[in-house]
């Protein structure tokens, strides 16, 4: 026992800010009908910070003065980086700012207007913000056409899309956010360590010349299937009830108790502490999971 403590005190000197990950999101509301185009979009003002330097006094908080001291260049930066046509390009104006607050923080939002050249057709836009700094940002767009509603996540290998009137089918757009959504778990490092470090002790055991492997590989695949499963439900559940909005937690809250589960998930495979019904624990912390996408179908108003 002694070693086990000694490596946990060594743990918990040695490590960081534990920390979860909130993927850098704007979101884009667009209603065109005919040729005139009114719509909203809000930027994370950790982001324009980013971008342009807005916290000028530099002690970590960004007033409505500093953002209205730079309302132009906002304004210049993030239309800079998007393009609208129908017949043409459609000349965008901001007619209002203003601030809102997101399950994640505090985010500028622009209305503006524009006028295309054309009252039917297809109709294209191309976003490029923040992607030459920020690889992982998205854009979450929802756009309406005519009365026909879409909604689609913007990526930088994919920031030119083009909408026509008729309606997308459904098979095509659970595609798209079926791509996106295994990029997201791709990237989201904090649910890749949690079920890693869950499933490890499922396949390696302790032997007295430190770890080999289970030996029945049948009770395993069993044990990892279950894992997987009611992780993937649990989720699944609490990200239906948010984002139809039965339930709403602060993002603070979730972000932490994600970086807790994965923390818990680690220390498990020092001191073992549920080894067995492992699937109850993963079922658990997975509700708390399905919290951390469901912010992003809610603050886009899905």
């Amino acid at each position: 026992m002694r070693w086990r403590r000694l490596l946990v005190c060594c743990w918990l000197v040695l490590c960081g800010p534990v920390l979860a990950h909130k993927a850098s999101d704007s979101y884009l509301v667009l209603d065109v009908q005919g040729a005139q185009v009114s719509g909203q979009w809000d930027i994370a003002l950790r982001d324009i910070d980013f971008a342009l330097g807005l916290d000028t006094d530099g002690n970590g908080e960004i007033t409505w003065g500093e953002l209205r001291a730079r309302h132009d260049a906002v304004a210049a930066w993030a239309f800079s980086a998007l393009t609208l046509e129908r017949g043409g390009a459609c000349p965008l104006q901001v007619t209002q700012h203003q601030v809102d607050e997101h399950t994640d923080g505090r985010y500028a939002v622009l209305k503006f207007v524009a006028t295309c050249p054309a009252s039917t057709g297809d109709v294209a836009l191309d976003y490029r913000l923040l992607f030459d700094l920020d690889g992982l940002h998205r854009g979450l767009l929802r756009l309406d056409i005519d009365g026909l509603t879409h909604s689609s996540v913007i990526a930088p290998d994919s920031r030119r899309q083009t909408f026509s009137g008729e309606r997308v089918s459904r098979p095509t757009q659970f595609g798209q956010f079926l791509v996106q959504g295994v990029w997201h778990i791709w990237i989201g490092f904090d649910h890749i360590l949690f079920l890693l470090s869950l499933l490890l002790p499922v396949v390696l055991v302790r032997a007295s010349g430190g770890w080999r492997g289970v030996d029945r590989l049948g009770e395993s695949v069993r044990e990892v299937l279950w894992v997987v499963t009611s992780f993937t439900l649990a989720h699944s559940i609490t990200l239906s009830l948010a984002a139809l909005g039965f339930v709403s937690l602060p993002s603070w809250l979730v972000e932490s108790a994600i970086a807790l589960s994965v923390v818990v998930a680690a220390f498990n495979n020092i001191v073992p502490m549920f080894n067995r019904r492992r699937w109850l624990v993963a079922f658990g912390f997975g509700l708390i999971h399905g919290f951390g996408f469901a912010s992003v179908l809610a603050d886009l108003g899905l």
